[in-house]
């Protein structure tokens, strides 16, 4: 195997360097010469020699692929699944093979996230929590799981994931994609139904939690819009976990205001930070966490250990996993 001149581009927020990019670098290890980009330093130096580039959150701005690409750059591993901030684009065109990780590999954390919001809203854990600080005890009456339709559009890894835990409880699963289903998966899962776009707006209707898996893309933007929410039984509770932009933000909240659905539970939001102060995020129906659903010691690990191999698979000419370009 060739040893490569490989350079790391952390992210520009120091904090997340615990553990992705620690992981990152311990799994590339000294197995190539590893370099960490300074943004602090004149960009073009740092590129010289450079034949792989390993960018941990999408952050290879344009400018910094011209400066890639003319420095002879080959190829760009994206340490993200959702490629809505890279860019995709120019670095094709700038002739550069270009991966991302896959969905499987945040997939467990995703679900877990999900299962999550959808046990703290069937508790009512907001409320729950105000009535403890005001010394109010024995409510609210939270709600069993069992016999409860969840509604999962977007069935790949994460939603599958999340089909198996939600089935644990006893739920009914309503699930909606695009492409066949492997037969081997359904019968694992057995799905209680699954339908095509098609079948959506009866699964939004009919679901008492609905939770979207899903990459955003032009397509996918606002799937689940004003008309969809509409949809919704005036009870049922939504789950983000995956892309803000995959849900009419203002739509939903003012139906969250206006109490026509039961609550929310969100971690992804179209623009981040959101505007921390609005009114909804107050809403003791709204379970929140600052997108941290796929964010887990374990989807670091599979990264980082996913990065590390397909860098050993450049250096020795073979297929490139993952691979969008």
């Amino acid at each position: 195997m060739r040893q490569l001149n490989v350079l790391f581009v952390p992210h520009p927020v120091q904090e997340i360097m615990k553990p992705w990019g620690d992981d990152t670098l311990k799994a590339i290890d000294d197995r190539h010469q590893l370099s960490v980009f300074d943004p602090a330093q004149e960009a073009a130096p740092q590129f010289e020699g450079v034949e792989v580039v390993v960018d941990l959150g999408g952050n290879m701005s344009a400018d910094l692929i011209q400066i890639a690409a003319a420095a002879g750059v080959k190829f760009v591993q994206a340490q993200t699944n959702g490629l809505d901030h890279v860019e995709v684009e120019k670095i094709g065109d700038a002739g550069m093979l270009l991966a991302h990780c896959p969905g499987e590999l945040s997939s467990v954390a995703l679900a877990e996230s999900a299962m999550m919001f959808i046990l703290m809203l069937a508790n009512q854990y907001g409320t729950g929590r105000q009535n403890f600080a005001a010394g109010k005890f024995f409510f609210p009456t939270g709600m069993e799981l069992i016999g409860r339709s969840l509604g999962i559009v977007g069935f790949g890894h994460s939603g599958q994931e999340l089909a198996r835990r939600a089935k644990a409880f006893g739920m009914k699963i309503l699930a909606i994609d695009i492409r066949p289903i492997e037969q081997e998966i359904l019968d694992e899962i057995q799905p209680d139904f699954l339908g095509g776009s098609d079948d959506l707006d009866r699964v939004t209707a009919e679901s008492d939690f609905l939770s979207v898996h899903l990459h955003l893309t032009s397509e996918t933007h606002h799937i689940i819009d004003e008309r969809r929410i509409g949809l919704m039984k005036p009870t049922a509770y939504l789950v983000n976990v995956a892309r803000g932009g995959l849900v009419d933000e203002e739509a939903l909240y003012q139906a969250l205001l206006e109490e026509r659905i039961g609550g929310a539970g969100l971690d992804a939001f179209a623009e981040e930070p959101p505007d921390v102060s609005r009114p909804v995020y107050q809403l003791p129906t709204v379970c929140l966490s600052p997108h941290t659903g796929g964010g887990t010691d374990g989807t670091s690990r599979k990264r980082a250990a996913f990065a590390a191999e397909n860098v050993n698979r450049y250096a020795r000419g073979e297929e490139i996993l993952a691979r969008v370009k």
